[in-house]
């Protein structure tokens, strides 16, 4: 399996076509579906399901779909690392994280070594805890922002000095919004809007006292901002870290921390024993000089 090859599977996937396809990638199609029905052979599966107007992947191809674009980026990243000029400090830093006040510790970071170094690039990727390890362990981030608990134990890493409040996101015109803290049972027969990292056996879900298919959850999602929109549509309260959202001023939203309070902290971890690309390197020694 060359890697010319998954580009060309991409291209189908992507243009659901193989005239498309071969439009896209100036090949002819005669060409390109033969590669496909190498690649079908290859790997003893079958990627396409070809109908009268468009084609699909199947389970397999759509595996294959994630991995290629994994394989890629990965080769990408690669190509571009070795490619640098060895005398200049430039390249890119990939970073993943959830949402998080937090993150302003790592811009300041980013922005120090940006003023030493202008050609260094930054791309940042959101997703919950398990995503992000996905794409840590697989090298396509060189970097990943964990709220705890989560399990460290595979990684290097350093604790973030701040920590993340729990509480829950409201309507200023809700019930609770005129109380000072929340508790458990003013939650219990609440329509509730969850993030996926709130979910399961953790610090949010042992506050509760009751396991989460005990809770009245309406809705579950892992980017406050469009759970936000959910709560100011009156569709139930979201529980969530604090100062992601910003409720001053005319926003018809406010947000009360949960009592017993709840704290998480946060860290940064790479992967043990990795090797960085100067850039990654210089970020992460400028990181520890300013925590």
């Amino acid at each position: 399996m060359e890697l010319r090859e998954l580009k060309y599977f991409l291209a189908v996937a992507r243009e659901e076509s193989i005239s498309r396809a071969a439009a896209s990638l100036f090949v002819t199609q005669p060409n390109l579906s033969r590669q496909m029905q190498n690649l079908e052979k290859e790997l003893g599966q079958t990627l396409f399901i070809r109908g009268n107007r468009k084609i699909m992947l199947t389970e397999a191809g759509q595996l294959l779909c994630k991995r290629a674009e994994e394989i890629i980026e990965l080769y990408n990243q690669t190509e571009a690392e070795l490619s640098a000029p060895i005398a200049e400090v430039s390249g890119d830093i990939y970073i993943g994280g959830g949402e998080s006040y937090v993150m302003g510790i790592i811009a300041k970071a980013a922005h120090t070594v940006r003023l030493e170094y202008p050609a260094v690039k930054y791309h940042l990727f959101s997703g919950d805890s398990a995503t992000v390890s996905e794409r840590l362990d697989k090298g396509l981030i060189d970097f990943g922002i964990f709220i705890e608990p989560f399990d460290l134990s595979r990684y290097d890493y350093l604790q973030l000095p701040l920590t993340d409040t729990w509480g829950v996101l409201m309507r200023k015109d809700s019930p609770l919004a005129e109380k000072q803290f929340i508790t458990p049972e003013d939650l219990r027969d609440k329509p509730l809007i969850r993030s996926r990292q709130s979910l399961g056996k953790n610090k949010v879900s042992d506050w509760f006292g009751v396991s989460a298919d005990e809770l009245n959850v309406v809705a579950t999602g892992n980017l406050l901002y469009n759970m936000s929109l959910l709560v100011e549509e009156g569709l139930g309260y979201a529980v969530s870290l604090d100062k992601i959202i910003n409720t001053s001023g005319n926003c018809n939203l406010c947000f009360v921390p949960l009592y017993p309070k709840l704290e998480s902290h946060l860290y940064i971890a790479w992967k043990k024993n990795q090797v960085f690309p100067k850039c990654a390197e210089i970020f992460l020694e400028r990181l520890q000089e300013n925590l």
